[in-house]
């Protein structure tokens, strides 16, 4: 190649970086609301060529069609029966005078979710694998028309393989099984879990097939939802997934501490709703009609509603619901997260309640399975213990728990963390809870944590080197993007 012909084809293409580079800038200044997720898109844009573009097309582009997903919401909505609303007068009696503050919570998450609160559930913590997976076992096994099960992480482990038994048992009983599992969360650990299920006879469906490699870390547009719904009555939900990480009592390599829990009662047409949408998204079957519906039954005396979010709207659900659950508090917050990467604003709303005296205590992992979410998070951390909130690191095993209490009178637990990819890029699914009884038991569960954890002082942060400083503040830049 000669000289000016060299020099044509650097021109050219540098013409085409140049329009590559502003398509993809538009299109982020056109869809990208949050403006620090915006902002670190278009810098990597534009500081590098053509990678930049190429990253954001494959991690920040939302390929989730928005109308039709609507659509469905409309029509599975339905299946939740307003009837099964409770009454003011039940709110009331659930909160009791010193509770009377929280009905504005309601009132808010209501507004947010367009959903009702249900009456008549009974939600019961399953602390670890070794109480979870038994009891999740038992209940497929039980099954006499229909079993429904999402998760994010399926292996082929001393978990999975037992699950996978039973789930084949169902299907050889004639109930009818549908198992959805996020595509990037079936590839976990080699090999995957699919050929198992299929064999087996097990429907199975992934949710989102990408051609990401199963070893990168970071992915945008997963389903994090935790689902198992047994013939429409008995329903399973919490921060789990299918791993024997869970399973202490068998001392796995890489150990994990968590929360899930059974749910009975009218919520669990929730959670049969919100899988029965994620499976029409994925494979087109309509769940619609029987065996799969099921009236709800009374179960218990809790008040209950579930709570969806994803990047297939623009609502913040689950950020709404941890501000107003913030801005309500008067005595005390608990809140237990594996990852602590929130945003300004949830920031500020810690340190407000804080320093209008509520007591807010946040529970950490010592430390994280993923080193730069750990360093990203000291910011966020010392911004709130400058506003007097209370930080503790538990030792290992690695604490995966999620929940949050508010004046040991609301519980919300689920899928969720405090970060941007559960708050803004994940599918995700929590459950408000107004129970004394629920909230005392989750509140006892996480002193008993504090009683063995750490706390840290901004002082400790303070006085740490300057590598290590520097090293988190460039890991928090990244933060949009972990």
């Amino acid at each position: 190649m000669n000289a000016p012909e060299a020099s044509n084809l650097a021109y050219f293409l540098a013409g085409m970086d140049l329009v590559v580079s502003v398509v993809a800038s538009a299109h982020v200044l056109l869809f990208k609301r949050d403006v620090r997720a915006a902002t670190g898109w278009i810098g990597l844009i534009w500081l590098s060529p053509v990678l930049g573009a190429v990253l954001y097309v494959l991690l920040g582009v939302n390929r989730i069609d928005r109308k039709m997903r609507a659509l469905r919401r409309g029509r599975f909505h339905s299946l939740v029966p307003i009837v099964c609303a409770c009454r003011d007068d039940a709110l009331e009696a659930a909160l009791g005078p010193g509770g009377a503050h929280l009905a504005a919570l309601s009132q808010l998450v209501g507004e947010v979710t367009r959903s009702p609160l249900l009456p008549g559930n009974e939600l019961e913590p399953l602390v670890g694998g070794d109480e979870a997976y038994p009891a999740m076992i038992r209940a497929i096994d039980g099954a006499t028309r229909t079993v429904a099960l999402s998760t994010y992480i399926f292996d082929r482990d001393r978990a999975g393989r037992p699950l996978i038994d039973a789930l084949g048992r169902a299907v050889t009983r004639g109930v009818e099984v549908r198992v959805l599992i996020d595509d990037f969360g079936s590839r976990h650990r080699w090999p995957s879990v699919i050929r198992p299920l299929r064999k087996a006879g097990i429907p199975v469906a992934r949710f989102l097939p990408t051609l990401t490699p199963r070893w990168f870390p970071y992915l945008n547009l997963r389903n994090h939802r935790k689902i198992l719904v047994v013939d429409g009555r008995e329903g399973f939900t919490g921060g789990m997934n299918v791993l024997e990480d869970y399973l202490l009592g068998v001392y796995p390599r890489r150990p994990k501490r968590d929360l899930h829990f059974r749910v009975c009662g009218p919520a669990v047409a929730d959670l049969w709703r919100v899988f029965a949408e994620d499976w029409m998204h994925t494979t087109g079957e309509d769940l619609c009609d029987d065996p799969w519906t099921a009236p709800p039954t009374v179960a218990g005396t809790m008040l209950a509603r579930t709570v969806v979010d994803g990047p297939d709207d623009d609502q913040d659900r689950l950020l709404k619901v941890f501000l107003g659950a913030l801005a309500c508090a008067r005595s005390n917050v608990a809140i237990a997260t594996p990852y602590f990467l929130p945003d300004a604003r949830l920031v500020a709303a810690l340190e407000t309640a804080a320093l209008r005296g509520v007591q807010v205590d946040i529970l950490l992992p010592g430390r994280n399975n993923h080193l730069l979410v750990q360093w990203a998070s000291v910011t966020a951390l010392r911004e709130a213990m400058v506003g007097r909130c209370r930080v503790w690191l538990s030792p290992p095993p690695f604490d995966h728990t999620k929940l949050m209490v508010v004046d040991r009178l609301w519980s919300f637990i689920g899928s969720a963390n405090w970060d941007a990819r559960s708050l803004r890029l994940n599918f995700e699914l929590n459950v408000e809870c107004y129970s004394f009884v629920l909230a005392k038991r989750l509140d006892e569960l996480f002193r008993a944590k504090l009683l063995d954890s750490v706390p840290i002082t901004v002082n400790q942060i303070d006085q740490r080197g300057l590598a290590a400083r520097l090293r988190d503040g460039a890991a928090r830049i990244l933060s949009p993007y972990l």
